[in-house]
């Protein structure tokens, strides 16, 4: 059996990681997003999937069932996948890293921006979570932040400064380091 390359997209929200993770399933990839995840388990809990309310679950999942709760929610879908290359969309610790080392080859791709140009991005992107003003924007960093979202960017085996590409040089340059990681 081949082993599987996990490719963790990680970054501050409005990076561009669920852009990146968008594009390459177009190349074949399976993707898999963790904000899914949690999103899924506020549903099930009957939840609004507001920014406080999915910010609250994700860390209430890792206070009862450790930092890597929110990967051990993924482990199925990785189990269950035919493909050789899964794309995670949302890698926030290195708890999370350590439960997916498990199922492959774990490589760690960072994605920056500058604060404006994330902000920017999550204002228009449309998903119900996302900070509508600088303060909740400000509170989202932090969180991420405090669930240690900084190592996983500090240990990421590449990084693409996503500040003045268009979508498509986004991508490709992502696809471009992954190529290159299954060689």
């Amino acid at each position: 059996m081949l082993t599987k390359l996990i490719v963790c997209l990680t970054g501050m929200p409005g990076a561009g990681k669920s852009t990146i993770a968008d594009g390459l399933k177009y190349k074949g990839y399976k993707i898999i997003n963790m904000g899914n995840v949690v999103r899924e388990e506020a549903k099930n809990r009957n939840l609004e999937p507001s920014g406080p309310n999915l910010g609250k679950l994700m860390l209430e999942l890792r206070e009862k069932n450790g930092q890597g709760a929110v990967a051990e929610l993924v482990v199925p879908q990785i189990t269950n996948s035919k493909s050789n290359v899964i794309i995670i969309d949302g890698i926030r610790s290195n708890a999370e890293i350590e439960v997916l080392r498990k199922y492959g080859v774990v490589k760690l791709l960072a994605i920056h921006a500058s604060i404006d140009t994330r902000f920017q991005f999550l204002k228009h992107r449309g998903r119900s979570d996302d900070p509508q003003t600088k303060e909740n924007f400000e509170e989202r960093d932090n969180r991420e932040i405090g669930v240690g979202i900084s190592n996983s960017i500090a240990l990421s085996d590449e990084t693409i400064s996503n500040n003045n590409l268009t979508k498509d040089e986004l991508i490709e340059h992502a696809f471009k380091i992954i190529e290159s990681w299954i060689e």
